[in-house]
């Protein structure tokens, strides 16, 4: 209840300013710069010396002293923060006593000369301040910030005010996905946009979100993949195209997984899967020394090198070296009694290449810490690549990257061949119909399309947020999105008013 009371106090505040007719919401301010252009541009300013410029600066109060006839604030903008001083004899009194219902949290515009105190701390002399925003709740403890993983991922607003190094984490992220975009163009690929909201889902196993379109009175889906889209428009004649997108899996959810994350994907006429590997990995070459500087990043306290070229492993190799089995020789029930042996739990209807798959993961998956692409997995991991040009047929031209344990994406030599994929989309179909809730529907759009004819292609679908992750070296996904999926906040009931309803 302290914090009502807190709360009315400074509504009260609110009030009073309004009755002196001082509007406490302005509608603007103009600035003249921010506050980390100012200390760079007077960071050889000589102490205790007072200049002619004059500046306007605006942002949140997160420190305030008064001392009697003098006071200092210091200002926090999207930048940083700049101290200002303020004396009563160079605003006046009755602008001075303003300062009485100004605090901690509250938004503010002053303007005055810079100048350096004593320490050499750059600040502006204030002449005027004018109120931008009277909060109604106070700040977190300002010397602890946020401590409280809860608060930090649900009320990101204090995170980002609270923490410089969560804003600055989420500044790369921006400049990250600039950057992205810049080296896509600059290899001559197209930005194009895919619905969200789709009649029908596919491209990824992954179970969806549904909802409902209630004028066309259908069900719809929330993407999971924009693949079919992007591939109709290679049927259309875009050779290079890729989609930044938001796409939506109802999984669990983890230090690596969120239902809602962010995707690039992108398709390339007359490539495959081998042109997909130097996309990737000089994109998280590229990427990494345009944001950072460097290739090298620290990420769970060991060092990784993002640059171009790539390790890279047969997944059937992997198996050999790290489950210390050779898999290729190994029938359905040979894996099967392995598989048991091990305590790995896996569903009794799998065949043969999604053992395998299973057995990767168990004993693999993790044992790649610098990027390393894992190619050529079993046909039945996807409907939608070629099967290998040489070699075993059970086999198909896919790659995955594994870095510190985590998947950073997937891509095939895709598959153009009508017929193979009309059978392909029926079994998964059949399986869908069966219980499987990851395998994808038919989609007879799609078939339409390919049977109009698709050139050969690469495609490449690039996790984002573990892109991030990886280069900012944040272990937890959460930390990297504003907004992350949250359960309902759960709240505080008196007890003894819940008796009496």
């Amino acid at each position: 209840m302290a914090e009502d009371h807190l709360i009315q106090e400074r509504k009260n505040k609110v009030d009073e300013l309004k009755e002196i007719g001082i509007n406490p919401y302005p509608y603007n301010y103009k600035i003249t710069k921010h506050s980390k252009q100012i200390k760079e541009e007077n960071k050889d300013l000589a102490s205790e010396t007072k200049t002619e410029i004059k500046e306007s600066v605006a942002g949140r109060i997160v420190l305030f002293r008064r001392m009697g006839k003098a006071s200092f604030l210091t200002i926090q903008d999207e930048d940083g923060q700049i101290q200002a001083y303020l004396r009563s004899d160079d605003i006046g009194e009755e602008k001075y006593d303003l300062l009485k219902k100004i605090e901690l949290g509250d938004i503010i515009g002053v303007r005055g000369k810079v100048f350096t105190t004593k320490t050499g701390e750059i600040s502006i002399y204030v002449e005027d301040f004018e109120l931008l925003c009277k909060s109604i709740k106070s700040l977190p403890d300002k010397f602890h910030g946020i401590q409280d993983m809860e608060i930090k991922y649900r009320k990101r607003h204090l995170d980002l005010i609270m923490n410089s190094q969560s804003k600055e984490i989420f500044k790369k992220r921006l400049l990250i996905m600039q950057a992205i975009r810049e080296f896509m163009i600059s290899r001559g690929f197209l930005e194009v946009e895919t619905p969200i909201l789709q009649e029908q889902y596919g491209g990824a196993a992954a179970k969806p979100f549904k909802t409902f379109h209630n004028d066309l009175k259908m069900e719809m889906f929330l993407r999971i993949s924009p693949e079919l889209y992007l591939k109709k428009l290679l049927v259309g004649g875009f050779e290079k195209v890729f989609d930044i997108n938001k796409n939506f899996r109802n999984e669990s959810i983890d230090t690596t997984h969120n239902p809602e994350f962010t995707m690039m994907e992108a398709y390339q006429a007359y490539a495959d899967y081998e042109d997909m590997m130097d996309l990737m990995e000089n994109l998280y070459d590229f990427v990494a020394k345009k944001v950072l500087g460097t290739t090298k990043v620290m990420f769970k306290g060991q060092e990784i090198d993002v640059k171009a070229p790539w390790d890279r492993v047969t997944m059937l190799g992997a198996i050999e070296e790290y489950a210390g089995i050779d898999a290729t020789n190994m029938s359905k029930s040979d894996l099967e009694d392995f598989i048991i042996k091990n305590n790995i739990e896996f569903d009794k209807e799998l065949n043969w290449g999604n053992l395998v798959a299973a057995i990767f993961e168990h004993f693999c998956e993790d044992k790649f810490i610098n990027p390393t692409f894992v190619i050529d997995h079993p046909r039945e991991t996807s409907p939608l690549c070629k099967k290998l040009r040489t070699g075993d047929e059970r086999l198909i031209e896919r790659f995955e990257p594994f870095c510190m344990g985590m998947e950073l994406g997937n891509a095939y030599s895709e598959l153009n061949d009508p017929i193979e994929q009309r059978r392909l989309l029926e079994d998964q179909q059949r399986q869908l119909n069966a219980g499987n809730e990851e395998a994808n529907p038919i989609d007879e759009s799609f078939l339409d399309a390919i049977d109009t004819g698709m050139p050969p292609a690469g495609g490449i679908g690039v996790g984002i947020d573990r892109m991030i992750m990886i280069l900012l070296g944040q272990e937890s996904i959460r930390d990297i999105i504003f907004f992350p999926t949250m359960k309902p906040e759960q709240k505080t009931v008196n007890s003894e008013s819940e008796d009496r309803k």
